[in-house]
């Protein structure tokens, strides 16, 4: 009869320290502040990069004019070693990215990398006077213009095809 009354003390001790983690966890989750939102991206300003990609890029370096404020660049990078690759990264309105990129790179292994891997499709759209064919795939959709005095763009991301519509509308040369 020992053994029996040891064994029901130990399975009860171990149901109230099991009840009491769960009460402490319960707690701890209600009263410690945590955010579940995405963290705020800093806005940067990339007039500097911009200036410094047009001056050394063999190609006319695209960046956008005329967006309204509600729209968020938040990465900018030339890589002139790397193919004069040109990346100016934005948030839209809604939070989701939008990147414009521009590079001399081989053109289907430049587009598969902007994109992330989208398709083309049979879609085109024409944007100021030129044809841009869509793209799309699991990450990133796409608009993509090639052969443009050597260079092909990109504009990519999460976002709708309309909000890479209002980009690429957006695009100026100098």
């Amino acid at each position: 009869m020992a053994g029996t009354y040891g064994k029901q003390k130990t399975v009860r001790d171990m149901i109230l320290s099991l009840a009491l983690i769960g009460v402490a966890a319960a707690v701890i989750y209600l009263f410690i502040p945590h955010d579940d939102h995405a963290p705020d991206l800093p806005r940067v300003d990339y007039r500097v990069e911009l200036l410094t990609a047009r001056r050394a890029a063999s190609y006319p370096v695209a960046a956008p004019e005329g967006l309204p404020d509600s729209w968020k660049a938040t990465s900018v990078r030339f890589q002139g070693d790397q193919n004069d690759r040109w990346h100016l990264g934005f948030q839209d309105p809604d939070g989701q990215y939008v990147a414009v990129e521009q590079s001399t790179q081989t053109r289907q292994d430049f587009i598969d990398d902007a994109s992330q891997g989208a398709h083309a499709t049979r879609t085109t759209e024409k944007i100021d006077g030129r044809v841009w064919t869509r793209y799309t795939g699991g990450r990133y959709d796409a608009l993509v213009l090639e052969g443009t005095k050597g260079s092909t763009t990109v504009v990519a991301g999460t976002a709708s095809f309309a909000r890479l519509t209002t980009m690429v509308q957006a695009l100026k040369t100098a």
